[in-house]
């Protein structure tokens, strides 16, 4: 079966009856589905227990930009974040739409709820959203806080907490990330269109991919698995992300845990420009490490 197409409809949001907003529905692409031997991929992921291959967590935060602007009359890129922590995965083109509850105004900004749920109301996810300032206490915060600690993990067991990764280059292309601009759910023109300086704005994928990075020199796993995204908070702390401009990004590692079916890890990470000046955005990452991927858990 082919991939989805986004729904072209325009954006508009719905009242309602409490004061929450919500996005219509739309159908998210799996635009990893080629990525053999991942949890994107049908036959890997329906071998793992799984309906079909999985729409990526990241993919799905792409709906909410213009609730967010909506909601809190700021755009997205201003100085806020969303916090989300996974339920359940869907598969290529089901239909899914991400609202934000009533505005909840405090000291350092406002807030509200924040979920994505399908047409029979299940969530997919759900935790938080805000306009200027983070709550010491955001969604994933209280997880990471109560998460189990790990007690025996194979094939994480070199990695640990405190670990950290420095000045890690990232440079978004304009080249695949306007490839990737067809499978927004909610596409912006910004994304597409230059602004005066000749930049286009990176889509909430795309900077989570930036901030990603360091994954690499951070994490020491062995053998071959399967991961999927459990959890992500992004915010932006000093102007946007853009295509096609340096950045340097640092990462630790906060948290390991483990699940009967998983492994866990925690990292945050921060992103400022390689010619330097303040770090624009912030990531708090919750990954899954599939057991039943792994040989070491066979």
């Amino acid at each position: 079966m082919p991939p989805s197409e986004p729904d072209p409809a325009p954006f508009e949001a719905q009242t309602l009856p409490d004061g929450g907003l919500v996005g219509p529905f739309r159908r998210p692409v799996n635009v990893s589905r080629e990525a053999v031997g991942s949890i994107h991929d049908d036959a890997t992921a329906q071998t793992l227990g799984f309906r079909g291959g999985t729409v990526a967590a990241n993919i799905h935060m792409e709906q909410f930009p213009p609730l967010f602007a909506a909601r809190f009359e700021r755009p997205w890129t201003s100085p806020g974040g969303l916090s989300l922590y996974f339920l359940q995965p869907t598969t290529d083109g089901e239909p899914v739409r991400a609202g934000l509850g009533p505005l909840t105004e405090g000291v350092e900004g406002a807030g509200a709820t924040a979920w994505i749920e399908t047409p029979e109301g299940a969530r997919v996810c759900e935790g938080m959203a805000w306009r200027g300032r983070a709550p010491v206490s955001t969604t994933l915060r209280e997880r990471l806080v109560r998460s189990r600690p790990a007690e025996t993990l194979r094939i994480l067991a070199a990695s640990q907490i405190g670990d950290r990764a420095c000045d890690v280059p990232a440079r978004i292309a304009s080249t695949s990330a306007l490839a990737r601009v067809r499978g927004v759910s909610e596409p912006m023109d910004a994304y597409i269109t230059p602004d005066a300086a000749g930049r286009r704005l990176a889509a909430p994928s795309v900077v989570i991919d930036a901030l990603r990075v360091v994954e690499t020199p951070l994490f020491k796993s062995e053998g071959e698995f399967v991961g999927m995204f459990g959890a992500i908070e992004l915010e932006h702390l000093a102007g946007p992300v853009m295509l096609d401009t340096d950045y340097l990004v640092e990462g630790e590692i906060v948290g390991l845990g483990e699940s009967p079916k998983t492994e866990i890890a925690w990292y945050e990470s921060w992103l400022r420009p390689a010619s330097g000046g303040p770090v624009l955005a912030r990531l708090l990452m919750m990954s899954r490490v599939l057991k039943a991927s792994s040989p070491l858990w066979s």
